[in-house]
Parts: C-alpha cells; sequence; structure tokens
C-alpha cells in the first residue's frame, strides 16, 4: 500500500461511512483515485524505459521531487505538464471522456 492509498483508507475510517454518501467527498475520492492511476502510469513508463525520476525530471525540465509528487498520487498535473511528461517519457498523451452506461 503506498501513501496515497493509506492516506484515503485513513480518511474513510476518520470521517466514517456516513461520508461516503457525500458528493464532495466522493469527488475528491475519484480526483485521488486519477491522481494514483497517472502516478503509477508515469512510473511504469519511467521505469520500462530505465529511467531515474532525476532523469525523466532533467527531459521535462523539472526537478526530481516534482516526479516524486506526481507518481506518489500527490499532485494532478495541468494538461500541458502531461505534455511535457508524455513527450520527456517517449509516449503519446491520450485524454479520453467516456459515457456513463444508463442502468435501467
Amino acid at each position: 500500500m503506498n501513501h496515497a492509498e493509506w492516506k484515503t483508507r485513513r480518511h474513510r475510517e476518520l470521517l466514517s461511512e456516513a461520508a461516503e454518501d457525500n458528493p464532495e467527498y466522493d469527488r475528491l475520492y475519484e480526483e485521488t483515485e486519477l491522481a494514483h492511476d497517472l502516478g503509477q502510469m508515469v512510473y511504469d513508463r519511467r521505469t520500462a524505459l530505465g529511467l531515474s525520476q532525476t532523469e525523466l525530471a532533467e527531459r521535462c525540465g523539472m526537478k526530481q521531487p516534482q516526479i516524486s509528487r506526481i507518481e506518489g498520487g500527490g499532485t494532478v498535473p495541468t494538461i500541458p505538464l502531461l505534455r511535457r511528461l508524455a513527450r520527456a517519457l517517449d509516449a503519446d498523451l491520450t485524454i479520453n471522456l467516456t459515457p456513463h452506461s444508463n442502468a435501467a
């Protein structure tokens, strides 16, 4: 379990089950989940290329702690930053909107 997952679970414990019915809690939870998923994708691609966080940071014109925060799910990068990361990772950036399925 990484730090972001621990924080999410800890917040659930502190806020109790009733907090999960709160739309603001749901929004923040989804944002945290997206940040974590993105961080995992950056980590996976970086390690597949054999790059250290410092090397990736240099390719992006960033500092190593910024890469660490992204990989840890501690921040949600802007679209321009996502483009820089994609270029530095020799990858394409694809953003999709997937419609919700309407259950009857």
